[in-house]
């Protein structure tokens, strides 16, 4: 199964849109993110249906945060990119008519579901105000050490 990266992506794309005085256009948060525009204006006009960024056409056009980076928790982005599966392992048959598979797949949706709510949990305590005060440190420690 393939892994989902938007979550992580659109943490990327976020945390460089908060340090710009300005729009960013699909293109430079792609070349930020070593992807396609296409895919970057995908996974936006998700959040922008969220109301979480809003976007403007034209030469000074581009991507810009609108709402609050204290507000705004991974789990609502998670939301808004329509809750992707949080697990790339599942079960092997979903309907299975096998009594030891069924056993097998009660004890396994237990515990992804325990595992779910526990890291969704986690996701809405984390603010993209966090991440951007951290990535800030990050920053200044580095340029201090060069």
């Amino acid at each position: 199964m393939k892994r989902d990266s938007r979550l992580s992506s659109v943490l990327h794309a976020l945390l460089h849109m908060a340090e710009q005085n300005e729009p960013m256009t699909s293109e430079q948060l792609a070349a930020c993110m070593c992807t396609n525009p296409v895919v970057v204006r995908r996974t936006m006009g998700l959040l922008r249906d969220a109301g979480l960024v809003t976007s403007e056409r034209g030469p000074s056009g581009g991507w810009t945060i609108a709402a609050d980076l204290e507000a705004v928790t991974l789990r609502d982005l998670h939301e808004a990119l329509g809750e992707p599966s949080i697990f790339a392992i599942g079960n092997r048959n979903e309907n299975p008519g096998c009594l030891v598979e069924l056993a097998v797949n009660a004890a396994l949706d237990g515990a992804f579901a325990d595992a779910e709510a526990l890291l969704l949990d986690r996701f809405a305590k984390v603010t993209l105000a966090r991440l951007s005060a951290d990535f800030n440190r990050r920053h200044a420690a580095h340029r201090a050490r060069s």
